[in-house]
């Protein structure tokens, strides 16, 4: 299996297992342990449009419970958005009871103003996540793309494409919330029980 690429192991993997040359599924659950199943809150910051997903996997089959865009005017001061953030997901935290959090790292930011921007956004939805108690898990970008689509720079049409595949939708979800359903495919299939 050595010969196959990355994209081709992790489209296998979303098909739900490895094909051995014989065309049998390799058990990988007891080499990696067992996948993660459960229901995971996946966040994607902004203070204008925050994208909040709720997905739970199990048994293979997945299945997107709730998802909003949190859109805030220009007009609103930033205190207001975030804690419009920390209130919005403090909510479908206690909704649905998730097993975690999942994020994405920041790893690139413009301008110093934007990095305390984002660092104030993500404050807001991790304070949330950590008053009720969960873990909060974050992915860098490039991990999330190869999770969902098979390849580290895909454009966010396709992992929109890929999001709305996994999760069976007859549309494709608006951008913020595609991006947090896809945080939390990948710590589905990152993360082990």
């Amino acid at each position: 299996m050595s010969n196959l690429s990355s994209r081709k192991l992790w489209a296998a993997k979303l098909e739900g297992g490895l094909k051995t040359p014989a065309g049998t599924k390799e058990d990988d659950s007891q080499r990696l342990g067992a996948r993660f199943e459960g229901i995971v809150l996946g966040i994607d910051p902004s203070l204008r449009g925050t994208g909040i997903a709720v997905v739970e996997a199990r048994g293979g089959v997945w299945r997107l419970l709730y998802s909003i865009t949190l859109k805030h005017s220009a007009s609103l001061g930033m205190a207001e958005c975030l804690g419009n953030i920390h209130k919005s997901v403090a909510a479908a935290l206690a909704r649905f009871s998730p097993a975690a959090v999942a994020m994405e790292q920041v790893i690139f930011v413009q301008n110093s103003r934007t990095a305390l921007t984002m660092g104030a956004t993500r404050g807001a939805a991790i304070s949330a996540a950590a008053l009720a108690g969960l873990p909060v898990y974050e992915y860098p970008p490039a991990r999330v793309k190869q999770s969902v689509s098979g390849f580290g720079r895909a454009s966010k049409e396709q992992v929109a494409a890929q999001v709305k595949a996994i999760l069976g939708m007859a549309e494709t979800l608006p951008p913020d919330e595609s991006d947090a359903a896809a945080v939390c495919i990948c710590h589905c299939l990152t993360r082990r029980a």
